[in-house]
């Protein structure tokens, strides 16, 4: 029996059930998803010239090093949609395919952005540990929250999650405008300056890709111009939010909250923002469902497989 192709398994993303039906197929190692970036050259210096397949998550990716150093390399699956954190000039240079899982997680994104906003407006986390902490009793009642329902919403990246997002929110009747490259055939309001987008709106989430193009597109003047009541939910990447301003703002009450899923360092994120009480986190969760990850490690393994078998692949971005 002919051995089987080796691919390096980058990060912890993939179910069980996903590793036994790569090792049908391949020669699996698994490298920590903690591992500093310069210790992986000795970690794979046994089978780093063999290496044919690589997947790998959206928040580690592959940088130009990792893709140099595999000189055999022919694809990298992405086990997300975003794939900022692969360096796909380096992969198209070496004519390297890359494949993400897009539309499998548009729903748990959606609802978790619709979550964090309703969390975040009607103080749920805060009321919960009010409770377990025994003041309801002692202190007496919780204290008002700020109602959803009829709020402006603004959307900075309309896509296919965007409009997930807006679908939900219209149930809530939520005047809907938004931000994005190009104006859509949509009922929604578009503002070609997303300044002027929050101007116009109480509460903004962003849900655009990574990457140089949409960095600190939650400006500090976005983040300013949403006022002391507005709230910015931010389930896309950390590096869309300038989170310094964002944290100033909040600090000094320019911003009313603010409820996030992702962070500009990771798992490091920023502990001032612990402390505040406005503030909702999660640990980059939005697509953390044993049905979505099911959906799109499938997609991962079924990229992987058709690569293989010289057949289309089914999610290609390169």
């Amino acid at each position: 029996m002919a051995e089987k192709p080796e691919l390096l398994s980058i990060g912890k993303m993939l179910l069980d059930s996903h590793k036994a039906k790569l090792a049908e197929d391949f020669t699996v190692y698994y490298m920590p998803d903690m591992l500093p970036p310069a210790e992986r050259a000795a970690a794979m210096k046994d089978y780093a010239h063999r290496l044919r397949f690589v997947q790998t998550s959206g928040s580690l990716g592959a940088d130009a090093a990792l893709i140099n150093s595999l000189p055999k390399l022919e694809i990298i699956a992405c086990f997300a949609v975003g794939v900022d954190k692969v360096d796909l000039a380096a992969a198209k240079a070496r004519g390297i395919r890359v494949t993400n899982t897009p539309d499998v997680l548009n729903n748990c994104v959606a609802d978790l952005a619709m979550g964090l906003m309703i969390t975040a407006s009607r103080r749920i986390a805060e009321a919960d540990a009010y409770t377990r902490g025994g003041k309801w009793t002692h202190d007496g009642s919780f204290g008002l929250s700020s109602r959803v329902t009829g709020k402006r919403l603004g959307i900075i990246g309309l896509g296919n999650i965007g409009k997930a997002i807006a679908k939900r929110a219209s149930a809530f009747d939520m005047p809907i405008a938004y931000h994005g490259r190009n104006k859509q055939n949509v009922p929604y309001t578009y503002y070609a300056d997303p300044v002027e987008l929050a101007k116009s709106s109480d509460i903004i989430i962003v849900i655009c890709p990574g990457g140089e193009a949409t960095r600190n597109i939650a400006s500090e003047k976005v983040i300013r111009a949403l006022g002391p009541k507005g709230l910015l939910v931010n389930v896309s990447r950390g590096s869309t939010v300038d989170e310094p301003a964002l944290i100033k703002a909040l600090k000094e009450g320019a911003l009313g909250g603010a409820a996030l899923d992702v962070f500009a360092k990771e798992p490091a994120a920023a502990h001032e923002l612990f402390s505040m009480p406005n503030v909702v986190v999660v640990p980059h969760i939005a697509s953390a469902t044993f049905e979505t990850r099911t959906d799109m490690g499938d997609l991962v393994v079924e990229n992987l497989r058709a690569h293989l078998k010289g057949k289309p692949l089914l999610t290609p971005v390169v």
